[in-house]
C-alpha cells in the first residue's frame, strides 16, 4: 500500500523533503471481509501477509490464501457465508471456484467488472491510507504494526464497517423464514 500524499508544512519557498533510510525487500497485502449478520455487530475480519520480494517468489495473495481466509471467517462466524466477490483475477482462479462449489456453507456473488464502489471492503482502505499518509516508516515491521493499528480501530467500531454497507447504496435483507 501506497500512502497518499497529504499537505504539510514547510518554510516558504523551501520544499519539504522527508528523508527516508534504507529500502525494504518485503511488500505487504491485505485482504478484508466486512461481515454482516442480521440482529449482530458488523465485523471486519482481514490478514495481513508480508511477501519476501525475492526473484520467483509471489508478490500478492493466492486463492489458497483467500480459501484460508473463508475458512477463517465460517469458523468465526459459525454460519454460512455469502461473499461477494470482485473481479480479481484471484477470485476467479479455478482452485478456488471448486472449494467454493465443494462447500455448501459457503455461496459466491460476483459483482460486475470495475464496479469498486458497490463493495464495503473497499471503503475501509481508506481512513486506513489516511492514517497512513505523509509517514515516513524506519523499518517494514513500523508499516505492520501501523497497519494492524488502524484496522483494529476499525474492528472496535462496527457503525464504521456499517457505514462501508452504506456507502455502497446496496442493503442486505436476511432471508424470510418459512
Amino acid at each position: 500500500m501506497t500512502p497518499p500524499v497529504s499537505r504539510t508544512w514547510g518554510r516558504r519557498g523551501h520544499t519539504p523533503v522527508i528523508r527516508v533510510r534504507g529500502s525494504s525487500r518485503r511488500r505487504t497485502s491485505v485482504a478484508a471481509l466486512c461481515c454482516y449478520k442480521a440482529r449482530e455487530k458488523s465485523r471486519l475480519i482481514h490478514r495481513p501477509r508480508t511477501h519476501l520480494l525475492l526473484k520467483g517468489a509471489r508478490e500478492s495473495f493466492s486463492w489458497k490464501d483467500y480459501r484460508d481466509l473463508l475458512v477463517r471467517a465460517h469458523i468465526q462466524l459459525d454460519g454460512p457465508i455469502v461473499v461477494v466477490w470482485d473481479h480479481l483475477h484471484t477470485h476467479l482462479a479455478a482452485g478456488l471456484k471448486q472449494y467454493e462449489a465443494e462447500h455448501d456453507w459457503l455461496t459466491t456473488v460476483r459483482l460486475p467488472p470495475y464496479a469498486p464502489d458497490l463493495n464495503p471492503v473497499e471503503a475501509v482502505w481508506s481512513p486506513v491510507r489516511r492514517a497512513m499518509a505523509n509517514t515516513a516508516l524506519d523499518t517494514a515491521d513500523d508499516l505492520d504494526r501501523i497497519l494492524r493499528r488502524e484496522l483494529r480501530k476499525i474492528q472496535l467500531h462496527p457503525h464504521r464497517i456499517d457505514g462501508c454497507l452504506t456507502a455502497t447504496g446496496l442493503t442486505i435483507t436476511p432471508p424470510t423464514p418459512p
